[in-house]
């Protein structure tokens, strides 16, 4: 028997295959179970215009045996087979896929479900294998044959036994290693979980027998002396995949149940999801999807441990457990699967060729996302409500990190409080419960809503009757100044300088005293050595003596968020300091500028900015100093 050689193109393949192209080895599983269900696929097909097959599709199995003792693993089906011509060209040459041709030359259609079309997955089997032995004996054929192959070094075939039609797959394991457990792939329950994980949904059973163990019988004396039972052991098969996906399923055969069933077997959460959806996209391009909106969010899911990412199928065939490009990051939190025949997909299966396909997929799942949202938001609020708590934040960031180019895609899924009865609202809601007279979208920042609510700031805007949108996140401010408007209205902080509610009437009064009293102001401005850009005399205050407001586009809110990352470069708001002239802590600034006690008057300038500091939730820069002013002023 001549050992016969691969090719030089084969032999650089076949390294490759074993060292580089798959990146886990249990892949070998998926790729051979594919292949038997190719080989059954091919003969089904005949036997629909061939009786003499005598075989229906439930008469078709594909049987794994483990043997820890001959440290083998088979793969065996009852397909359609190979001759030796087909052993030598489909095994012999490396990437010559039989499939592939098989599907060509019967002109089949999409609906066929043959898998593999590469033909390299075969190969597979030495990353995990030290000898492959492969048995077939081909449809209408007397002769079966054997080849047989250690790696690199060539091939046999050779003419063997066999009784029926199909092929059988003998691998012999590797010696386990300190880095490597070979002998796991001979365990029963590794085995059913790598078939219900790569193969559940391949159409064709999947077949092992099972060793279990239960209690033998007692006799009614054993059992009245509270003997501990034996145990035996006992064989038993089970198929160990589905076979039906649920997503190819008609959706008037499926109840609610059978949906939320499926979620969390299969994506181990012990919660129901919020929302599903079951897509049958029959355009271009063809798939099948089953999306679910979580209820919570998972313990890392806003950690960069996180992965996002939905399982990917082919023909029912897992081919990845999350692949990350078919949901854009704001939408992450999305969990489930996506099944399509029209993926172009590499040597390996493992990978995806970037093509027009997956991003289709992706844009067609990313406008399904977006309209199951909107309809949970319009017909069961109290739901969506749920999941912004959950997922609200990372909403906000896919408008902030992506400058605003996602916005009109996301804004109307916005939600902030409102400083009306303390409930969420959106934009929506917001903007069509205006005033008539009301310019501009109303908000003020802080980290609950109870401190805002004792902001000073907020003070004139509530005098008016105007709603305020209460942000308490980080990223809040920066989604909202990426946003600018919504629907021509412009967002306005309760801290900036103009905010459109200014009585004429009024402004020319504080005009009058900000020039009456210039020493005042610029006696407590130079007091506080820089600290702030100047300081006026305030509109919007009303019970409040002080408070702190900007000037540009850093707002103090937005000063403590980029001052909490850890970067070396430091941003300071351009700070303004406002005094209000009703109060009567400005009488006492004046009399004490009137009396020419400078020294006294600088140290209430630093008390008053101290204290605006905590009323906006910022560090004060000398807590002692802080506190010695608060007891000498006493």
């Amino acid at each position: 028997m001549e050992t016969r050689e691969f090719k030089a193109e084969s032999k650089r393949l076949l390294d490759m295959m074993i060292h580089s192209i798959y990146t886990h080895k249990e892949i070998f599983l998926r790729e051979l179970i594919s292949n038997a269900s190719d080989a059954i696929d091919k003969l089904y097909f005949k036997s629909l215009t061939d009786d003499k097959i005598g075989l229906g599709k439930d008469d078709f199995v594909i049987w794994l045996t483990a043997d820890k003792d001959a440290k083998t693993l088979k793969i065996a089906d009852n397909g359609i087979g190979m001759t030796e011509e087909e052993l030598e060209n489909n095994l012999g040459t490396i990437a010559n896929s039989g499939s592939f041709k098989f599907k060509n030359e019967n002109k089949l259609d999409e609906d066929s479900q043959i898998i593999g079309q590469f033909g390299v997955g075969f190969y597979s089997a030495f990353m995990v294998a030290k000898k492959v032995t492969v048995i077939s004996k081909a449809y209408g054929s007397d002769k079966a044959y054997k080849w047989e192959s250690e790696g690199v070094d060539g091939y046999t075939i050779s003419e063997t036994d066999k009784e029926s039609t199909g092929t059988e797959i003998i691998l012999e394991m590797l010696d386990d290693t300190d880095d490597e457990n070979y002998s796991d792939f001979l365990d029963q329950y590794r085995l059913k979980s790598l078939v219900k994980k790569y193969s559940d949904y391949i159409r064709f059973p999947v077949k092992m027998e099972m060793t279990h163990s239960r209690p033998k019988e007692m006799t009614e004396e054993e059992k009245n002396a509270n003997k501990t039972p034996e145990y035996e052991d006992y064989i038993e098969v089970e198929t160990l995949n589905s076979m039906i996906p649920l997503w190819k399923k008609n959706k008037t055969e499926l109840k609610d149940e059978d949906y939320k069933h499926f979620y969390t077997e299969k994506f181990y959460d012990y919660s129901e999801p919020l929302r599903y959806a079951h897509v049958k996209n029959e355009g271009m391009p063809e798939y099948n999807a089953l999306l679910y909106i979580p209820s919570k969010a998972p313990f890392d899911y806003y950690s960069k441990e996180y992965e996002k990412g939905l399982q990917l199928y082919s023909n029912g065939v897992l081919i990845m457990d999350k692949c990350a490009d078919l949901l854009p990051d704001y939408f992450s939190f999305v969990k489930g699967l996506v099944d399509s025949e029209d993926l172009s997909l590499n040597i390996s299966r493992e990978m995806l060729q970037h093509d027009r396909q997956l991003k289709n997929i992706a844009k067609s799942i990313e406008k399904t996302i977006t309209s199951e949202l909107k309809k949970m938001l319009k017909n069961d609020r109290e739901k969506y409500e749920e999941f912004w708590k959950a997922f609200g934040l990372q909403i906000k960031y896919g408008i902030y990190c992506t400058y605003g180019m996602n916005k009109d895609k996301l804004q109307d899924l916005l939600m902030f409080t409102s400083s009306k009865e303390k409930k969420f609202v959106t934009l929506d809601e917001y903007v069509t419960g205006m005033r008539e007279e009301q310019k501009f979208i109303y908000y003020a920042t802080g980290d609950t809503v109870e401190r805002i609510e004792q902001l000073p700031q907020t003070e004139l805007v509530k005098d008016n009757g105007f709603e305020i949108l209460y942000l308490t996140d980080n990223v809040d401010e920066f989604a909202v100044k990426t946003l600018m408007k919504y629907k021509d209205k412009e967002f306005k902080s309760v801290s900036a300088d103009d905010l459109g509610l200014e009585n004429s009437e009024k402004q020319e009064e504080i005009k009058a005293k900000e020039e009456e009293n210039a020493g005042l102001l610029k006696e407590l401005s130079d007091a506080l050595g820089g600290k702030v850009s100047k300081v006026v005399l305030s509109q919007r205050l009303k019970s409040h003596p002080v408070c702190l407001t900007s000037e540009g586009e850093i707002s103090l809110e937005m000063e403590k968020v980029l001052n909490s990352m850890p970067t070396d470069q430091k941003v300071k708001a351009n700070r303004v300091l406002e005094i209000n002239p009703e109060h009567e802590i400005f009488g006492k600034l004046k009399s004490m500028n009137e009396s020419g006690d400078k020294e006294k008057l600088g140290k209430y300038a630093k008390l008053l900015y101290s204290q605006a500091l905590l009323i906006e939730g910022m560090n004060i820069e000398n807590p002692v100093e802080f506190s010695n002013l608060i007891c000498e002023l006493m």
